[in-house]
């Protein structure tokens, strides 16, 4: 039986991970922004993919952690995983993930991504990975149309303004039938350079926080309240540019 020591995690086009990830995430959408692509592979055939780039409010964000420049951060924006895989996967193949972006991109600081608690999870995997949590929010960014279609208000509002920049007010949504999702947003951290933690402008969380806001959801479903660990210790691994795609013909070692 194949274990999570089987899997191969290298570079993989931008084309490869958006099929994949369209074919099996949850939201069967991409992040357009996303520069990195990391291809699970098992047998030989792909069957995950983790999609980084900037974030969209990347000056907001890069406030998060004092001193940090302009390219020294990246968002994990889509990781998608299929059934085939085996147990533990998902840590392993972030794991080695890090561990690349470290050695290829070593001015990359941290990374950050969200959990969807409205539609998919509370984080379960990024726990089990290293990050931090920093963050809990009700949810505000997730709407759902009168026909139960899913869009973030940042493009419904860029929609209304035929994708010019600026953004139009949500009252017009509001009006028509749509309403932000039930559930929760969890904002997490991994640490690439550990002195960088020191600079975090954010608490770092308890993770029993999540039960304590009713903020625990897996699989899409509310999770029943249960014991979380307390145990934050420091983030491990490594860091990537989110302006510098891979050179053509670089050659990296996968793991």
């Amino acid at each position: 039986m194949a274990s999570a020591k089987d899997i191969v995690v290298k570079p993989i086009t931008a084309q490869a991970a958006t099929k994949l990830v369209k074919a099996i995430h949850y939201s069967g959408k991409v992040a357009a922004n996303s520069q990195l692509h990391f291809g699970v592979f098992l047998d030989g055939k792909l069957e995950g993919a983790m999609q980084f780039g900037p974030s969209l409010d990347k000056r907001k964000t890069q406030a998060l952690v004092e001193g940090t420049s302009w390219n020294g951060f990246l968002e994990l924006n889509r990781m998608a995983f299929s059934d085939v895989l085996p147990r533990n996967s998902e840590s392993r193949a972030l794991g080695v993930a890090m561990r690349l972006i470290k050695k290829h991109y070593p001015h990359i600081e941290w990374i950050i991504s969200f959990s969807d608690g409205t539609q998919c999870g509370d984080g379960t995997i990024y726990r089990a990975s290293g990050f931090v949590l920093t963050g809990i929010k009700k949810n505000t960014s997730i709407w759902e149309a009168p026909d139960g279609s899913v869009s973030t208000d940042l493009s419904l509002r860029l929609s209304a303004k035929g994708g010019s920049s600026g953004a139009s007010s949500m009252k017009p949504f509001r009006e028509a039938g749509y309403k932000p999702k039930d559930g929760f947003q969890l904002r997490y951290v991994y640490f690439l350079n550990p002195e960088a933690r020191q600079r975090l402008t954010a608490p770092i969380l308890s993770f029993s926080k999540i039960d304590e806001m009713g903020a625990g959801m897996y699989k899409g479903q509310a999770r029943e309240k249960q014991a979380t660990t307390d145990d934050q210790s420091a983030g491990r691994r490594g860091s990537t540019d989110p302006h510098a795609p891979i050179p053509a013909g670089k050659k990296w070692k996968s793991e």
